[in-house]
This record gives structure tokens, C-alpha cells and sequence, in this order.
């Protein structure tokens, strides 16, 4: 641990899962003077062995720092982790994975409690934390001001993104990355499902389908920009009806090799969708209009 540790900004950490852990041994590693809690107190005894100092409770370790950050199971758990306890005059920071209406509730609720309020959505798996080469990041949204005084601190476990006063902003920009991701892992499930029996190696095949995908990723920049304007005709690769007409191909080859299409057929459907209310030289961005209805 680093001498000058006085002089950076101590920190309460409230829940030491898997997560919280990595956050916790970061801040301990740059030299911050850290309180933690975990309702299963044999986690909060290990880092203390490691530097930080172990609470009896939630509202001890809350009174000891002015900033709190909190990485719970879910929004409940903030819930009654806190209830009861002081947070009148305390920066919260909530880095427990919620909604966005959730994050917005439990901004006002801290208001309401005399604490300033930022909520963050980590973008990182725990192995991320603390390694900045990994590339992890968060996203946090609330008060500008309490994202600027703690911009440094909040930075040592992994790069920091703020994406606006809206508490419920950094909620979203999370669920809304990690549903894109699961997209992905669908497609990349339906791929290996096609190849299972068949005598490809799937160790082979894994960088085809990796490069395929990063290929394909810069296509999100054009659909942004479609949204914007308005024009999804604007700089088509593949129109919608040639798209549609392709998609029989996909259903009979899954058949053929006795794999369930069930991940293709929803998006294959809201594809028919669009092309029969719109203009079959668009491109796939209509769906999204169908979605978001």
C-alpha cells in the first residue's frame, strides 16, 4: 500500500460480492483509506486483512466516509442495507445493477434522505477491475458536480463514462449494451448449434465467427445515423426485401440439421413485419420503429 495514503479519499464500500471484492482490493491497492460492510461479515474480516477496516454495521461504515458506494445483489438490497441510516450529507454511489426507473426512485429517495446521488452501471466483469488495459469502464449518471469531485477516485477501479443528470441514464446505457450482447451470444449460439454434428471443429470455427462479428459491428454506426435522419435508405448495403427473401434459407438449413430456429424466427418475423408496411429498399432499421412502438 502506498505511504501517502492519508491524503487520498477514503471510501465505504457497502457489499463485498465477487464485484464488490475487486473494487474494494483496487482502492486498497492505490492507497485509499477503506470501510467496508457485507452482510456476511466473514467477507468484510478477509479485506480487512488486507488493509481496509470492517464495520459492525451498515450505518458504522456509512459514518465513516463521505462517500459511500454501494455494489449490492439488487435495487431491494440498497433498500434495506440503508434503511435506518444517516445519509445526510453523504455522496452515494450506487453501483448495484438495477432499472432505470429503479436508479430514478432510488436518486429521489436519496435526496429525500439529504445525500447527493450518482447512479453507475459497470461495464466490466470482476477479473476488469483494476486492470486498466482490460478496457472495463462504468457508466454513471446524476449529479454533474458529485461526478467531478469523485472523477479520480471513481476512476481507480475502472475508466469512468458519464452520460448525464438523469439518474436513470447510466441504468439504461448498461441494459441496453448488455442487450445487444445477448443478441450476439443468440447468434453465436444458433452458429455452433448448425456446426455441432457435423465433423467441423468448433475450436476452428470460433475466429471465423469472431472475425465475422467484429466485421459486422460497424454497422451499428449507420443505423444510429439512419435514426437520426429520419432515412433508413440512406447508404444501404443489403435492402430489407432482398434480406426477407434470403430468410427461408436460413429456416430450412436449421431444419436440415435438425437445429430449432427459435432465436432466428422472432427477428426473421419482425422483418416480414416492416417490409409489409414500408419500403423494401430500406435497410434492417425499421425494426427498431417496430419495437419501440
Amino acid at each position: 500500500m502506498e505511504t501517502n495514503a492519508v491524503e487520498k479519499t477514503p471510501v465505504t464500500l457497502l457489499g463485498l460480492g465477487v464485484m464488490g471484492g475487486a473494487l474494494a482490493r483496487a482502492w486498497l491497492t492505490a492507497g485509499h483509506p477503506l470501510t467496508v460492510w457485507n452482510r456476511t461479515p466473514a467477507r468484510a474480516t478477509s479485506l480487512a486483512a488486507e488493509g481496509g477496516r470492517a464495520a459492525d454495521s451498515a450505518a458504522e461504515a456509512v459514518a465513516a466516509s463521505e462517500l459511500v458506494v454501494v455494489c449490492l445483489l439488487d435495487d431491494a438490497s440498497v433498500g434495506e442495507a440503508l434503511t435506518g441510516v444517516d445519509l445526510a450529507g453523504k455522496d452515494l454511489v450506487n453501483l448495484t445493477t438495477s432499472t432505470p426507473a429503479q436508479a430514478r426512485a432510488r436518486a429521489e429517495w436519496a435526496g429525500g434522505r439529504g445525500a447527493r446521488y450518482l447512479d453507475g452501471g459497470i461495464m466490466a466483469v470482476p477479473p476488469m477491475i483494476g486492470v486498466p488495459e482490460a478496457g472495463g469502464y462504468v457508466f454513471y449518471s446524476g449529479s454533474a458536480e458529485l461526478f467531478e469531485r469523485h472523477r479520480d477516485t471513481l476512476a481507480v477501479p475502472a475508466a469512468t463514462t458519464y452520460v448525464g443528470e438523469d439518474a436513470g441514464f447510466a441504468a439504461l446505457h448498461d441494459v441496453a449494451l448488455l442487450s445487444a450482447m445477448y443478441g450476439m451470444f443468440a447468434g453465436a449460439a444458433h452458429a455452433f448449434a448448425l456446426i455441432r454434428r457435423e465433423d467441423i471443429d468448433p475450436v476452428a470455427f470460433a475466429p471465423l465467427l469472431a472475425d465475422w462479428l467484429a466485421a459486422m459491428a460497424p454497422a451499428v454506426r449507420r443505423t444510429a445515423d439512419q435514426l437520426r435522419s429520419g432515412d433508413y435508405t440512406k447508404d444501404v448495403v443489403s435492402p430489407l426485401a432482398m434480406q426477407v427473401a434470403g430468410t427461408p434459407t436460413f429456416l430450412s438449413t436449421a431444419q436440415q440439421q435438425g437445429v430449432s430456429a427459435e432465436l432466428l424466427t422472432p427477428y426473421f418475423e419482425l422483418m416480414r413485419r416492416r417490409l409489409s408496411e414500408g419500403d423494401g429498399a430500406e435497410d434492417l432499421t425499421g425494426v427498431i420503429d417496430l419495437l419501440a412502438r
